[in-house]
């Protein structure tokens, strides 16, 4: 029964029947109500052994998430499959950064309803929008608890709805998720996306994420360092570091990102690169100096993704980004002087509430001047519940003209073509969408084509450079160097399931003679009494509705009886 799992109740928890209808699980239910709750799978088969189709979008950050939920529910006995037609239930893995992304997560669950497909609809949109009318009698895991997806999806498969959203991680849990010791099933078995924080310390006016991650939130070095230990047991020869933004790591727990990324260059073997994800330009101004020096060790990639959003003081101050545009171009110039082939990537909004042309000149005039490599450009959204919603908008024309403009002068330049003639030292990780080469990375990161030749994917090797484009360079490869490459534990087959440590536990099958009897044991250890006792477990276990009636009557019991004991000693 929904109402029998374990702890469910003790978080932001909305817990429905099949039929939308709130029903605490100490409140007497009829027994028509009780056989339809009870009542077997309709299909007749055992819980973990349906297919179940895992889709993702967005960042790094919700790539991981979904990772893990696909390892965990695997774990479990489920088959994960990637026929969305022939799946069981399926797992949506939302994205709230800008309103197109939300509507194809939208259209996504509209198509599933219309299939009469069981979901679970997880991220940062339901996270930050629980009450949208298109999650109604769809159960929901909020960010914080990927950790609880085996048990959400067993009862959604009994045919309840269940929404699981801890908007804060308990007092002592480890990291923002619990733990990042879990399965996991890799998109790419050669790539370890770490999670290493959630959430931030901005206030942005245009930012959705922030009302689904929250606050930051970092896991301690070891955790990482130990996951990190475990990829390359299992023959990854990437590892990731991602966050909303990496730059804030430790704050929270009195330690540092450059410290964090020695600790991992430490453990890390020759072969197997580091990579860092997006870090904005305040946290990332004090740690110049040292992370240059982590930048240029051989087995981390010398690419940093810093956003500059726009390159008006103005329009930063009204987006309270925290940093000004002299800020930006110190952490770009600095490590420009400093890291030979540093890559810097960045993102602009265009047409930003109360961005003048003047304004806009100003960005032009900075992607000019560096010449990013990598570019994403966005036009504004207004993302419901966030300040600039509110913020008068610039015309939508001009919003779009804005973006064709930058799009120009983003393709009028190249920044490859010097690099012709060279040689590298490359890491090949994934086919091309062109099924034709493999996609290798230099110490700068740029994307280098080379043959699809057998035994070449997950090796380090050289390559000269032949020919560029905008996004690419191609590659060949010089053959002598391939003997040089290092000796690594072979990586899992795709699709496999990731081993973890001796500490983490699969979850448990719990019935409901099991969960009364595990209550009884408890109440008898409390030794409290049974009125007490029923008070305080209404308070901590039902939210919503429900509590809010339980909660009134017993106050208003205890009032009554203060009430007539007063009048009875005055009487006296």
């Amino acid at each position: 029964d929904i109402g029998d799992l374990e702890d469910l109740g003790k978080q932001d928890v909305v817990q429905r029947s099949i039929h939308g209808v709130v029903v605490p699980k100490r409140f007497k239910r009829s027994q028509k109500l009780r056989e339809k709750e009870e009542r077997p799978h309709s299909n007749g088969v055992t819980p973990g052994t349906q297919s179940v189709y895992v889709k993702t979008w967005g960042c790094s950050h919700n790539n991981s998430d979904g990772e893990y939920m696909a390892g965990q529910l695997a774990a479990y006995g489920y088959t994960i499959t990637s026929e969305k037609k022939d799946a069981d239930l399926w797992v949506l893995n939302s994205c709230t950064v800008k309103a197109p992304s939300q509507d194809v997560f939208v259209n996504a669950i509209k198509s599933g309803k219309e299939s009469k497909k069981p979901m679970v609809l997880c991220g940062c949109v339901p996270q930050g929008d629980p009450d949208l009318p298109i999650f109604k009698d769809t159960s929901i895991l909020g960010v914080n608890q990927i950790n609880r997806i085996v048990e959400v999806v067993e009862e959604t498969l009994k045919g309840h709805s269940v929404q699981l959203l801890e908007t804060k991680p308990k007092k002592g849990k480890i990291g923002p998720q619990g733990t990042l010791n879990m399965p996991k099933i890799r998109k790419n078995p050669l790539i370890e996306i770490i999670s290493i924080n959630s959430g931030c310390l901005n206030q942005c006016t245009y930012c959705k994420t922030k009302h689904a991650r929250g606050d930051l939130r970092s896991y301690p070095p070891s955790e990482i360092v130990q996951r990190a230990k475990l990829a390359i047991s299992e023959g990854v020869r990437e590892i990731w570091l991602t966050s909303e933004d990496t730059g804030t790591y430790g704050r929270d727990i009195r330690y540092s990102l450059p410290k964090l990324m020695q600790n991992l260059i430490d453990v890390i073997p020759e072969g197997v690169m580091l990579k860092l994800g997006m870090s904005n330009p305040p946290y990332f101004l004090e740690y110049l100096p040292d992370m240059a020096k982590i930048f240029n060790h051989p087995r981390v990639y010398s690419v940093l993704h810093v956003p500059v959003q726009a390159a008006s003081d103005s329009v930063l101050e009204r987006m309270k980004r925290k940093y000004t545009v002299k800020d930006f171009r110190k952490v770009v110039d600095y490590l420009a002087l400093n890291v030979p082939g540093m890559s810097i990537h960045t993102d602009v909004i265009c047409g930003f509430p109360g961005e003048t042309k003047e304004d806009w000149e100003k960005t032009l005039d900075l992607v000019g001047e560096y010449k990013f490599p990598a570019l994403h450009i966005s036009q504004f959204y207004p993302r419901p519940g966030t300040p600039a919603a509110k913020m008068k908008r610039v015309n939508t024309k001009e919003v779009k003209r804005r973006s064709r403009e930058l799009t120009q002068l983003f393709s009028s330049y190249e920044t490859h073509s010097k690099k012709i003639g060279k040689t590298y030292r490359v890491l090949a990780t994934e086919i091309a969408k062109d099924r034709k080469h493999y996609v290798a990375h230099n110490k700068s990161y740029d994307q280098v084509l080379v043959p699809m030749n057998e035994g070449l994917l997950g090796k380090t090797f050289e390559v000269k450079i032949i020919k560029t484009g905008k996004f690419y360079l191609i590659g060949e490869i010089i053959e002598s160097s391939l003997k040089e490459a290092p000796t690594l534990p072979e990586p899992l087959s795709k699709g496999k399931t990731s081993s973890t440590s001796d500490s983490w536990v699969m979850p448990k099958r719990r019935t409901r003679k099991d969960q009364k009897e595990e209550k009884k044991r408890k109440s008898l250890k409390n030794g409290k009494q049974v009125s007490q006792r029923f008070e305080d477990d209404i308070v901590e276990e039902y939210k919503g509705p429900a509590k809010v009636v339980v909660v009134a009557v017993i106050v208003a019991l205890v009032l009554a009886l203060y009430v007539r004991l007063t009048a009875e000693r005055d009487f006296s």
